[in-house]
């Protein structure tokens, strides 16, 4: 097995392609068995063509990949600025099945595993395969498809994030073999000589009360308790310290919780989301997610000590753990609230990352959701 990543900052999408591929082409044995592929949203113009030009410089027998509010390789992460972040695999003996889902496809709440099973393509649920995740945060519930998957494959590991970069429906992209597709999710199940390991950090703490939505349309949040989304906002910040207040200017997003049958006691019940926008007028919040009436949430708060302490913990505990054989690559779905904005500095997880773990390639992106 060989992992490589390679990053770019050329300014036209085939000149970073092309930059990419040949520093990973120099050092892998073969044509790469899979492709990780993610572009910064500068490229937008560009996200149908990149399917086909990557086949054509790289011939990676899988491809996926995202557009991304920034992207990270090769020990560095690009951010506000146009960069390609590329990884590449050879993985023998292992078998990966590609899928694309839309909502309306998904096999509804009640249905049996073997339904679920069959909507990934895996016909063979003792195959426990793990699975590589990307979605449109626009169009598509990340959390009914977790769900059903758990449900199927409760002993597999599930990985991935939200495309980023867009602020309206249709400007994301996601990347599945030859095809660019501006809505639903792709993914591929990995089955074969593989182990994925999967570590969280959320860095976040919660502030103010759990509550509940009331009214939502799609990702807009429309009421929390009965009351204006914005308004709900404004009542948090009124009982938050001055140092909070200055941090939620920048730093605020929203918890939801996962399990609908939990108070929500602790931080690690909570998927974090981001806040990508308001509307003065109407009192509402766009928010990186599909919201239902009746979600408990719970607005949280990021701060610099609490991400790099809680990265530093879970990457030194998966360090301890000595796994066997050691990594051969990973991918990185960072949080379009961290990187440089949240650090001050660049490159902070990444190098968090290599610090524990050595030089493991690795490549990623500032996701909407992870």
């Amino acid at each position: 097995m060989r992992w490589l990543s390679a990053l770019s900052e050329r300014p036209t999408l085939p000149e970073a392609l092309r930059e990419c591929a040949s520093r990973i082409e120099a050092d892998l044995p073969s044509k790469p068995d899979l492709a990780v592929l993610f572009l910064s949203q500068h490229f937008q113009p560009a996200y149908d063509d990149a399917p086909k030009l990557l086949d054509r410089l790289l011939k990676p027998k899988r491809l996926l990949g995202c557009s991304a509010g920034g992207v990270l390789a090769a020990g560095r992460e690009i951010e506000h600025k146009p960069g390609v972040a590329l990884v590449a695999a050879v993985l023998p003996d292992v078998a990966l099945s590609p899928f694309r889902l839309e909502m309306d496809g998904l096999p509804n709440p009640d249905a049996p595993p073997g339904a679920w099973a069959k909507a990934v393509g895996v016909p063979d649920r003792k195959a426990a395969p793990s699975f590589l995740l990307l979605a449109d945060p626009f169009s598509f519930n990340p959390e009914d498809l977790t769900c059903g998957l758990d449900y199927a494959f409760p002993r597999s590991v599930k990985v991935g994030g939200l495309a980023s970069g867009a602020v309206r429906p249709g400007q994301n992209a996601l990347f599945l073999d030859g095809a660019c597709h501006r809505s639903g999710a792709v993914g591929l199940a990995c089955v074969g000589n593989m182990v994925v390991d999967s570590i969280v950090a959320q860095g976040c703490r919660p502030v103010g009360q759990a509550m509940k939505i009331t009214a939502c349309e799609q990702n807009r949040l429309v009421a929390l308790d009965g009351k204006p989304a914005l308004k709900a906002v404004e009542d948090l910040l009124e009982s938050l310290s001055e140092e909070d207040q200055q941090l939620a200017r920048t730093s605020l997003f929203l918890g939801i919780v996962v399990d609908p049958f939990h108070t929500g006691a602790s931080k690690r019940d909570y998927l974090i989301r981001n806040l990508v926008g308001l509307d003065a007028e109407s009192g509402t919040l766009a928010v990186g997610a599909m919201l239902r009436p009746g979600q408990i949430v719970q607005f949280h708060l990021r701060d610099k000590q609490a991400s790099a302490d809680d990265l530093d913990l879970m990457l030194s505990r998966y360090a301890a753990s000595k796994p066997t054989p050691p990594p051969a690559g990973a991918l990185l779905f960072s949080c379009l609230g961290r990187g440089r904005h949240l650090y001050g500095v660049p490159n902070h997880d990444s190098e968090a990352f290599h610090k524990k773990l050595g030089p493991v390639p690795i490549g990623g992106f500032f996701c909407n959701g992870e």
